[in-house]
């Protein structure tokens, strides 16, 4: 397994890599944001960790680079800032999860192989369920390989959160998911233990903002009150 560490503190970079490579993890290190870009985009890993704070270019505009340029590679963010929001900027922007500095490089292991079971599960999901590549419904279409999304003839560009959000309510369309299990089946784990449900608000907002004609008036994505959401084109 490959890991692509960017992070601009070379002592506690060099760190990580000798232990993560004593797990057996080949590990490449990025110190500035721009050369990390380059490293996802060009380059083939199995898992990024990506740091806030960086040179050239922070963290969560390389996150939302990558992911506007399709890289799905799963992304662990590690930030010296504990508020709310930035650990919900972070999971809007595409991350799969997140560890604030201080942290114990045991954490860090367990999160990776909480990650990388995840992944294994999905493409074992994957492989047994093939999905259909073109979903949608009314003017929304889904190209699910591609991950595009069009209202009509017009691309919407969408986070991959977002996309991944939009999907499993229009494969499942008139089921209405709580916060929570949206949270939990969108976002994994690590977020349900923060029981932090405002991102999947403010990702159901910006979704709207992107896919409904009138964002008030919602064609597509739906609230059922006191609920959650559901999929269904009127």
């Amino acid at each position: 397994m490959k890991i692509l560490l960017i992070e601009d503190d070379r002592e506690l970079a060099e760190s990580m890599k000798f232990q993560l490579e004593k797990e057996g993890y080949e590990t490449d290190i990025c110190d500035d944001g721009e050369e990390g870009l380059y490293y996802m985009k060009e380059r083939s890993h199995d898992l990024v960790i990506l740091d806030r704070m960086l040179p050239s270019m922070d963290g969560i505009t390389v996150l939302q680079e990558a992911r506007k340029n399709h890289v799905s590679t799963p992304v662990i963010m590690l930030t010296a800032k504990g508020g709310d929001m930035d650990k919900i900027l972070g999971l809007e922007y595409g991350a799969d999860d997140y560890i604030s500095k201080p942290f114990n490089i045991l954490e860090v292991k367990a999160r990776i192989r909480a990650i990388i079971r995840r992944s294994m599960k999905a493409k074992r999901h994957k492989k047994e369920e093939p999905a259909d590549k073109y979903i949608g419904a009314g003017d929304l279409k889904m190209d699910t390989e591609g991950r595009r999304v069009f209202i009509g003839e017009k691309e919407i560009n969408l986070t991959a959160k977002e996309f991944d959000l939009l999907e499993l309510l229009v494969r499942n369309p008139n089921k209405v998911y709580s916060r929570e299990a949206l949270l939990n089946y969108v976002w994994g784990n690590k977020a349900m233990d923060s029981g932090d449900v405002r991102t999947v608000d403010v990702h159901v907002r910006r979704l709207r903002e992107k896919v409904e004609p009138v964002p008030s008036d919602p064609k597509f994505v739906h609230t059922k009150w006191g609920i959650g959401y559901y999929f269904a084109a009127k």
